[in-house]
């Protein structure tokens, strides 16, 4: 984007989603994405009160579906909790651009500090609470993307069945797929015994880059949203890994307004199979590092010497295998 803008440099799609008969002042590129160009839209409105937008822009098909994605995402989690995230605005393809698809919400200037703990996680918990699945069902009403990889979204009765296929898909492999998914009916807190999850709308890949403070009204704010409703405690899978921020306080913090699910001995395992569908997306992002699928491999070994039996530990010698 140039550092100045009139109103025909950019896009009329984009221009027909501002405020009706705004003036755009100045165009600039704002914020760092692996994955889209992004930049701030700066307006006077018709009575002349300045007023700012973030726009993220993505090429071809795929750039489409995770537009559409992200709207849909930060469009559920507005409705439920609107101070908790920049009001989306519209999504669309460029007229001037077939190839280049758009994501615009208000812009909210951030300060990148860590929230404080209970601040956030009163914030988190109330998403999380106040959250309705519109059929009762795990999964979500269209395809989200974690970076530029689409997530298993089909609705599903049972969380275990519905996070299973994601793990299956995140992992790649079915051989190692089928070692931690003999874990996950363990784990996952499944509706056995009586017990029953409520499905919460979660932000999806909730980590300290993807959080904010506004620098108006000091409000935590959350951003680049690929939601889904999974069981609350999933959100946390994205806090175990070593270089996420959200530390023990910020579980404490939230544990203090959500109680941990039954059953309790079972909270830390549970986590860090979360953490592994997590860990077993990266690689797939992120392929030219090779330290990523050995912690993913990691994962899988820790998890398999914990739950499972000495026959079904992963040897050393499969590391290189299909990787």
């Amino acid at each position: 984007m140039s550092p100045q803008a009139t109103d025909a440099e950019v896009d009329p799609r984009v221009l027909s989603a501002l405020p009706n008969q705004c003036c755009v002042v100045s165009t600039h590129a704002h914020g760092a994405s692996f994955w889209a160009k992004t930049g701030r839209i700066d307006v006077n409105l018709q009575d002349g009160t300045p007023r700012s937008f973030f726009i993220k822009a993505v090429s071809g098909e795929v750039g489409k579906n995770m537009v559409v994605g992200e709207f849909e995402s930060m469009k559920a989690i507005h409705a439920v909790l609107p101070e908790f995230v920049p009001a989306p605005i519209a999504h669309g393809t460029y007229e001037s651009d077939p190839e280049t698809h758009f994501f615009l919400c208000e812009f909210r200037d951030m300060i990148e500090e860590m929230p404080e703990p209970h601040k956030f996680a009163a914030q988190l918990a109330a998403l999380h609470q106040n959250s309705k699945s519109p059929n009762g069902r795990f999964g979500f009403h269209t395809t989200t993307y974690s970076g530029n990889l689409p997530q298993v979204t089909d609705w599903e009765d049972s969380w275990e069945v519905f996070f299973t296929k994601g793990l299956k898909q995140a992992l790649g492999l079915e051989r190692e797929a089928k070692r931690a998914r003999s874990r996950v009916g363990r784990l996952t807190a499944g509706a056995s015994e009586g017990r029953s999850l409520k499905p919460c709308l979660v932000h999806g890949d909730l980590w300290y880059a993807n959080s904010g403070i506004d620098v108006d009204t000091d409000r935590c704010l959350i951003f680049d949203a690929c939601c889904f409703y999974a069981h609350n405690e999933y959100e946390f899978g994205q806090w175990m890994p070593v270089c996420n921020k959200f530390g023990a306080e910020y579980l404490a913090a939230y544990h203090s307004y959500v109680q941990i699910s039954d059953p309790a001995e079972d909270y830390e395992g549970r986590l860090d199979l979360y953490k592994l569908r997590f860990n077993a997306h990266v690689p797939a992002l992120f392929k030219d590092n090779p330290s990523l699928r050995e912690q993913m491999l990691g994962d899988i070994r820790d998890l398999v010497a914990r739950y499972g039996s000495q026959a079904e530990k992963i040897p050393n010698s499969d590391r290189s295998h299909n990787l």
